[in-house]
């Protein structure tokens, strides 16, 4: 601990695996094996796939690398503590080091966030004005909107370390988790956090909260869209390529939601409930995204195919 006069700050938080399940973590750490290394080789297939294949160069591939590149930086910020925990029992990890992931894992949430705002707007301009599609989404446009998302997520979330820094802690320092959260470092402290709070909240209903908005109101005039088409056929052609976004913004903001709700309201919530949602929301969307595009888009599945078999001849 660092003392200064009434001012308390632990040198390192104590991080938390499963509990009650302490005696399995070795099991329980064979099927999270599984979905790291899923995603991991996932998205850097899909990002292989796009980068060589000449007729995937169109916005809507351009955000669904972004949205790779984004699973594979949450994958990589959760991957050393969580395993650390589970294969070593290594608990412990420093203040500033804590604090560190914390920024990153919540500034990558925001990004994918965003990105997947952004695919559901490429999906309404390609449903509704499909002849302006490519000159309203150039490489640049894409380009600018990718740079306009990591900016709004790195600047939007700077202030919380530092907010996080001021404050004085107490003696406990377990986590609930196996990685470093903005809510529950906060709920470590014996000061008030009222401009924490007040502050988290209004970042996350003006970013995360405002994306799912947009994301429903884009789906809203996608269906008044098809719906306008003349035949069924046109229809269900039209729908069948929001299906995979669809999917994805679901396997994204179900669990977040979720968790955002337990942090801030489930103080009677059993704590194994608190940490499956947390891996649920961490973890399950960077594994299963590669999966629901690669099974959804016949482009990317011809692809793919097209890769195997120049690897066998």
């Amino acid at each position: 601990w660092e003392f200064n006069g009434s001012f308390y700050q632990p040198s390192a938080f104590l991080m938390m695996g499963i509990p009650g399940l302490e005696a399995l973590h070795h099991w329980i750490s064979i099927p999270f094996c599984a979905l790291y290394l899923i995603a991991l080789l996932g998205n850097c297939m899909i990002l292989f796939i796009i980068k060589t294949t000449q007729s995937l160069h169109e916005p809507m591939y351009y955000f669904l690398s972004m949205l790779a590149v984004t699973d594979l930086g949450l994958v990589l910020c959760t991957l050393p503590t969580t395993l650390g925990i589970f294969w070593f029992n290594m608990r412990r990890i420093g203040f500033d080091a804590c604090l560190t992931q914390m920024y990153f894992i919540h500034i990558l949430s925001f990004i994918e966030s965003s990105v997947l705002l952004a695919m559901a707007f490429d999906r309404f301009i390609a449903i509704s004005h499909p002849l302006r599609h490519p000159s309203i989404l150039t490489k640049t446009t894409v380009t600018k909107i990718g740079l306009v998302i990591i900016l709004r997520g790195m600047v939007s979330l700077l202030p919380i370390p530092f907010l996080l820094k001021r404050l004085t802690y107490c003696r406990k320092t377990e986590l609930s988790h196996s990685f470093c959260f903005h809510p529950d470092i906060m709920n470590l402290a014996c000061a008030d956090i009222k401009v924490n709070v007040f502050y988290g909240m209004i970042i996350l209903l003006s970013t995360v909260g405002m994306d799912f908005i947009f994301i429903v109101l884009s789906y809203i005039l996608i269906i008044k869209t098809v719906i306008s088409l003349a035949t069924k056929e046109e229809c269900l052609k039209a729908l069948n390529t929001c299906v995979s976004h669809i999917c994805a913004v679901l396997v994204f903001f179900v669990p977040m939601i979720g968790l955002s709700m337990i942090h801030r309201f489930g103080k009677n919530v059993p704590p194994l409930v608190n940490t499956l949602v947390a891996y649920t929301y961490l973890i399950i969307p960077p594994a299963l995204n590669p999966i629901i595009y690669s099974i959804k888009s016949s482009h990317i599945r011809e692809a793919l195919l097209r890769a195997l078999r120049r690897k066998t001849e």
